[in-house]
């Protein structure tokens, strides 16, 4: 009968979660445990990694350059995160207030840009915003300026490239939260005399929140870490934890203090993710 009922039951479920299971353990617990073990480890004289425990790697994390590093990449995605939300918030209403036909097109283009890879349209950027680029030319033609415009290489442009890249992430949410507005409170505080600005404020923002807070976590969290933006716009003015995290593992070939960042930016990670959901967020609104 055991038997019988394992075969039946246990069996089955197995055969369904064990290869996913094997699949997330081999190729996201092993990785992580690794990266976690060479962040206590050291270098040798040749900039070998020795596997030996030391706490070293994380007392440089608080040597005052790279604090300054912390300091713009928060202060670049914080800014980065507030455009998205501007900008990505009256569009997300427009979709989902919109007639089907249009909807689908506006929708659509939150979409189209997912079809092509980052690093080719940040590129793109790149060319028209340099020196000899589209934006110049058109300045110039129309004697705006008479000389080219440094448009690139600073602050601003890795923030437009940031809000580029992320800004899908998020109108997507925040269409999600929209969608689901009720209609009946809508109708309701228009029936006892509310106007559009109390609406906002005491009814549709409270319902939506969770999309704000999901499209926040989804821009701010990987704008830390995508160093081929301020790479690429940037051109190492503007630099990110994750331009600090590809040196150590690349140039600087201190693959423990690589690690030791890694972990740093995983733990931020989880502490908004756990945030989130102590708000009462959804895990699933974010992927999870």
């Amino acid at each position: 009968m055991t038997k019988q009922r394992f075969r039946s039951r246990t069996g089955p479920a197995l055969a369904m979660v064990g290869p996913v299971t094997l699949w997330l353990a081999f190729f996201v617990a092993v990785p992580l445990v690794y990266v976690l073990i060479m962040s206590f480890c050291g270098l040798d004289e040749h900039y070998n990694v020795v596997f030996q425990f030391t706490a070293e790697n994380y007392r440089r994390l608080f040597d005052i350059s790279y604090v300054q590093i912390y300091g713009q990449s928060i202060l670049i995605a914080f800014i980065t995160t507030v455009i998205c939300i501007v900008l990505g918030y009256p569009f997300a209403f427009l979709i989902s207030r919109t007639f089907k036909s249009r909807k689908t097109i506006l929708y659509m283009m939150v979409i189209i840009p997912f079809w092509t890879n980052s690093l080719i349209r940040i590129y793109g950027w790149r060319t028209f915003l340099g020196t000899s680029g589209w934006l110049n030319k058109a300045l110039l033609a129309l004697h705006i300026t008479s000389e080219p415009v440094q448009f690139l290489f600073n602050r601003g442009a890795t923030i437009l490239g940031m809000v580029y890249v992320l800004f899908p992430f998020m109108v997507l949410p925040l269409y999600t939260a929209i969608e689901k507005l009720d209609q009946a409170q809508l109708e309701a505080s228009a029936d006892l005399g509310a106007r559009g600005g109390a609406t906002f404020l005491n009814v549709v923002l409270p319902q939506t929140a969770s999309g704000i807070f999901s499209g926040c976590i989804m821009v701010f969290i990987p704008c830390l870490g995508y160093f081929f933006v301020s790479d690429i716009l940037g051109g190492g003015n503007a630099d990110v934890i994750g331009n600090l995290i590809q040196r150590q593992f690349q140039s600087g070939n201190n693959w423990p203090l690589g690690a030791a960042l890694s972990i740093i930016l995983i733990a931020i990670t989880l502490l908004l993710v756990k945030l989130y959901q102590k708000c009462g967020g959804d895990l699933q609104s974010l992927g999870v």
